[in-house]
């Protein structure tokens, strides 16, 4: 409660970004010692335990693609609780993302608004970065890399910056995730289209020489012909999941001062459209696509609807930023008392089954 009693109600007086990057940098600086805080936040049970795609993850609670874009922090992350981290988004060129201010704070509505425009340091100095740290670190959760296009990079030439970025990151990455959804690239949600989507996941997976699993990352807008096709797509390249879902452009019933600022809309806003995505993916193929679920996750309450909607693993990012440090550990909490209620010994068993179900 001291974080969201005392600590958050300072942080938020001030500057979203600084605020990010302070918190970054603190936790950059203390991760030698981090380790130390991990029997804390850290929930053991083997019933939170799965093996997808030959990983094995501890919990199903990760942390989003966005929040460590430069892999400042990456050891961290598993010593306050998470089962895996995704980090990025990393385009094949440097780029510096789009003028600030570009993150907003929406705190009536429990959400966040960015337009960060995939900041990063490029796939060439990221690669070196996790080369150094690969050498020099023992970390025992998997690791995911988000890919996406250069925003320089016409959309005619989207495929070869994909496959730069995927073939100078590939020995670092326990899984990769293309990301066609973020809406602040001009015309990157373009890619979500059938054609495109398959030309490029096609090629990836012919690059792809130890079978690593590759997912892609849908936006909550899609119509349902649209999720449809990507569902045909993600089929016939025999890729292994989908995330569900990006960020929204929609500000439907939004009542923050910030709610007219451009960009991707996270957080509650978007958590029913989120699982409904991932019920119909999970419906309409059986639950033969895993997904990855994230959307207006605060509480494992929220986790565990989506698990039960069909998701595999869940991500959190806006429910971090809100809930504080302990949020992976009171989440994985919560999930083991659902699960205890509801009769299930593991979450394997609890993937897609319904109220009703």
């Amino acid at each position: 409660m001291f974080y969201k009693n005392i600590l958050r109600p300072l942080l938020f007086r001030r500057d979203p970004e600084k605020i990010h990057d302070v918190a970054m940098n603190v936790l950059k600086t203390f991760q030698p010692v981090s380790k130390l805080v991990q029997p804390y936040f850290q929930v053991k049970s083997t019933a939170l335990s799965q093996n997808l795609w030959t990983l094995t993850f501890q919990n199903p609670v990760g942390l989003a693609a966005g929040f460590d874009k430069y892999a400042r922090a990456l050891s961290s992350w598993e010593h306050l609780g998470f089962g895996f981290t995704e980090i990025g988004t990393i385009t094949g060129r440097e780029q510096s993302g789009n003028p600030k201010p570009r993150l907003f704070r929406l705190p009536e509505d429990r959400a966040l608004i960015n337009r960060f425009g995939f900041n990063n340091d490029g796939a060439q100095k990221s690669a070196f970065r996790f080369a150094e740290w690969r050498k020099n670190t023992n970390f025992t959760i998997p690791i995911g890399i988000n890919i996406g296009k250069s925003k320089s990079v016409d959309l005619d030439q989207a495929m070869d910056d994909y496959l730069f970025s995927f073939e100078k990151l590939y020995s670092y990455a326990d899984y990769f995730v293309v990301n066609v959804s973020s809406p602040n690239t001009p015309n990157l949600r373009q890619l979500q289209d059938g054609k495109f989507l398959r030309e490029i996941l096609s090629l990836l997976e012919k690059s792809n020489t130890h079978h690593k699993p590759i997912l892609v990352k849908i936006a909550p807008d899609l119509t349902w012909e649209q999720v449809d096709e990507v569902i045909q797509v993600v089929t016939d390249t025999k890729i292994h999941g989908i995330i569900a879902t990006n960020t929204t452009i929609l500000r439907d019933g939004l009542s923050s001062k910030n709610a007219a600022e451009t960009g991707g809309l996270s957080g509650m806003p978007v958590k029913n459209r989120s699982t409904e995505i991932i019920r119909h993916i999970f419906e309409n193929t059986k639950g033969k696509i895993k997904i990855i679920g994230v959307g207006g996750i605060f509480t494992g309450d929220d986790a565990y609807e989506k698990i039960k909607a069909g998701a595999s693993l869940i991500q959190i990012y806006t429910g971090f930023i809100y809930e504080g440090p302990s949020a992976c550990k009171n989440i994985n909490t919560r999930i083991l008392e659902l699960m205890k209620r509801d009769g299930f010994r593991n979450i394997s068993e609890a993937i897609g089954k319904e109220p009703n179900g």
